[in-house]
Formats: structure tokens, sequence, C-alpha cells
């Protein structure tokens, strides 16, 4: 999990990673369907140096993580994480699965979901480069929009055919990933995510149904959204999602 950023879009005082919500913080929540998952085997978050607000959330976590060093980009700390893990005795075949720390509506059916579709993609493909990632076809009609005196304008409908909104978690072999994200970096190139860094060495990841409610925290009205999913999940079952 990378969590080195710092949110700046939010305009909170804090990380946004540890704002809090719903009782957690936003980090927690987005650790908790991974902590209970019995084929989940570890934990690795991806910190900026001098995190003053990290310790605290350790010390209330009943599984260990393992810490790497984050980096300027989230690539940098994907792949900081992933050496941390290799340097822990991990191996290039072992899974990995990387998830945002501002995603923290993601649902263990989820999880499991996308475990067990790139698992039985992967079984009968012969290519290492296998892998794939939550996504959601995109339903919304798009315009392109286009600069006009002070505002934006519609300048042109663009054809929704094909296109899927990418969410995390995202699930690659240790070793390709690393390899990959290790390519762009020598390339300078900078990945939105990790399927792009996998696409841009001949990788095609597969694409994954996932919900809706797994949105990302950028703003305020994000912030509020989730809080709502959280609580009605968790008003709901009585107890955590």
């Amino acid at each position: 999990m990378p969590a080195a950023g710092r949110g700046q879009r939010l305009g909170a005082d804090l990380p946004k990673q540890y704002l809090p919500i719903a009782g957690r913080t936003l980090i927690e929540w987005a650790l908790h369907p991974f902590a209970s998952d019995s084929a989940c085997r570890g934990l690795v978050i991806a910190l900026a140096a001098g995190d003053a607000q990290w310790p605290a959330i350790r010390a209330r976590l009943a599984c260990p993580v393992i810490e790497a060093p984050g980096g300027a980009e989230r690539g940098d700390s994907v792949r900081g994480a992933l050496e941390t893990l290799r340097a822990q005795g991990a191996s290039d075949s072992d899974w990995v699965l990387v998830h945002d720390a501002a995603r923290p509506c993601v649902t263990t059916a989820e999880i499991t979901a996308l475990r067990h579709g790139v698992a039985r993609e992967d079984s009968t493909s012969a290519s290492a480069l296998a892998g794939g990632l939550l996504a959601m076809p995109l339903a919304d009609t798009l315009k392109r929009g286009g600069a006009q005196g002070a505002g934006v304008v519609s300048i042109e409908t663009v054809s929704r055919d094909g296109l899927w909104r990418a969410l995390t978690p995202q699930m690659f072999r240790l070793g390709a990933l690393l390899s990959a994200l290790r390519a762009a970096s020598a390339a300078g190139r900078i990945p939105t995510d990790e399927a792009q860094a996998m696409e841009w060495i001949g990788a095609s990841p597969r694409l994954i149904v996932g919900e809706s409610t797994n949105l990302k925290v950028t703003t305020m009205a994000d912030l509020s959204l989730a809080e709502g999913i959280l609580r009605a999940r968790t008003s709901s079952i009585g107890g955590s999602p």
C-alpha cells in the first residue's frame, strides 16, 4: 500500500490517509479487509520519511505490518515496497496486491473476486505477465472539454465503448511488477497505476468488475460519501464491514 502522499488536492491539514472517517482513519479502513483475509500473507506500507502519524496507527493494528520507504511518485513507493518484500524473502513468483490508502470502501468480496479471477486466468495462460485489476465499465456519457473565455465548453462527445475506470487493488506477480516499475523509472516514465507500468512492458492485465462504492477519496465531497457508505455498512451488520 503506497501511503507516502500528502493529499494536497484535498486541502486538509493532515495527509488524507490519516483523516478520520466513521470512527477510524482512511488508511485503517483501507487495510482492514486485507488484514482480516486469511489468504493475505502480510501487509507492506510505503511511508514518507518522518511520517509522524503512522506510529499511532500501527499501534492500533491487530496484525504486523512491514514498513518500506516511500517515494516522490506512486510508482516509486510501490517499487520500494516490492524491494522490501524481496529483502524479506518473498519470491518473484509471489502474487502481490497493490491498494490505494485513499480507497476505504473496498470489500472482501471484491478482493476475493480479483484473486480468483486473476488466478483462473493465470492458470490458463503461458504469460508470466498475467495479472489484473478491479475496474468499472464507464456508464456516463463522456464529453471532451475545451477552454472558452474563462470557462470550459463541450467540444466533442467521446465514445465510452471499451472504456473502464481503473480501481484498486491491482494484482501482479512480484517479479514482473518490480521489473515493470524499474523499467518505467529508467525511462523517465511515470505510470498512474501498476497496470499502466505492466502495459508498457507488453502485458494485458485482466479487468475484474469491481463495485461502484470502491471510490477514491480526492475531495471533501468524496470523504463525506465514503463516510456515508461505511456507516451504512457498519450499522447494517452491527460492526466492521
